[in-house]
């Protein structure tokens, strides 16, 4: 049974941010509806208005500028996988895009929900929070069925993973979002949108109540080589056990420069320095893809059921240096 909530449509982002409350819970935007609609159905969530912005024309959109690609948060990724420009300049996002869910889904769900959307942990979707304890204090998913929980930035209460498949190779990409409240506009690099929640009332994105998510700009990447990795369950539409995006540059055949992210290991996307420092100055091989596995996990912390994610990572993240690099995976 769903509550009862008011609905309104605005037609402009300054008629959207209006709506918006100062605090979170008593209003929430309405983009696909995808995770939203499930949330709310579940009483997972129960917002007093709904603040729909579909018919906000100047949110959607995929262009070029010298600044690279822009694409507005109503986009969605059925739209962005199938763009020519997507697939010419940026292959590995559209076999993300792909990737990241069913057809249907994929022609719904927004770029903007798509990064915005709360954790999959059973706890969270059950409605016992997203730091859950049980009434001694004591965190359910340390003391419980964690196996597909968080191995990497988990010292903390916060041990889901962050939900997004896409956003490991946007921000392998280099990729900007842009956000707008009453405050003005704000530009952030994608990988500090996500934030590590310490207490019941944190979030787990850098965005304000009264805010919205505007756009991606992601910077030309013709001189990178890119490769997005999953490892799920089933080769049929499944959450992903760790994804690694990797991107390259080469001078020669050696590595000039790089960007190693993982996914759905941490609360947040987590790009590895060390993963990019182990392949630095290298070419491409076999055992240097091993060496930067390597790194990237060394700090990992499995929790009481899921220590076969450390593997599942090391395993993602030498598929995609190998085929970002042009080698077999």
């Amino acid at each position: 049974m769903m509550r009862p909530f008011e609905y309104v449509s605005p037609t402009s982002k300054s008629q959207a941010i209006s709506l918006l409350g100062a605090t979170w819970g008593n209003t929430a935007i309405l983009a696909g509806g995808t995770d939203l609609l499930a949330l709310m159905k579940d009483d997972v969530v129960a917002p007093k208005r709904l603040v729909n912005i579909k018919d906000v024309a100047d949110l959607r959109g995929i262009s070029s500028s010298a600044q690279g690609l822009h694409i507005g948060a109503l986009t969605n990724l059925g739209e962005l996988a199938d763009d020519e420009n997507v697939k010419k300049n940026y292959p590995a996002l559209s076999e993300a895009l792909v990737e990241a869910a069913s057809p249907q889904i994929r022609n719904m769900a927004t770029i903007g929900g798509n990064l915005c959307q709360r954790p999959r942990c059973w706890y969270f979707r059950n409605g016992l929070g997203l730091l859950p304890k049980d009434e001694s204090g004591k965190e359910l998913v340390a003391i419980g069925e964690n196996r597909y929980h968080a191995i990497l930035g988990n010292q903390g209460p916060a041990k889901f993973v962050s939900p997004s498949t896409v956003v490991p190779i946007l921000i392998a990409y280099g990729a900007k979002i842009h956000l707008e409240g009453p405050k003005g506009k704000r530009e952030l690099p994608l990988e500090k949108f996500f934030a590590i929640p310490k207490t019941e009332n944190e979030r787990e994105h850098d965005l304000r109540p009264n805010e919205i998510v505007t756009e991606l700009v992601i910077p030309p990447a013709s001189d990178l080589k890119a490769a997005h990795y999953e490892i799920r369950q089933r080769e049929a539409f499944d959450w992903p056990l760790a994804v690694a995006a990797v991107t390259l540059k080469l001078q020669g055949s050696n590595v000039q420069s790089s960007r190693i992210v993982l996914g759905h290991v941490a609360p947040v996307p987590w790009p590895s320095t060390e993963a990019q420092q182990a392949i630095a100055g290298k070419p491409v091989s076999k055992e240097i893809a091993q060496k930067a596995a390597d790194a990237a996990l060394a700090k990992a912390s499995p929790l009481s059921h899921n220590a076969y994610k450390v593997k599942l990572a090391k395993v993602a993240v030498v598929r995609a240096i190998l085929k970002a690099g042009g080698g077999a995976a």
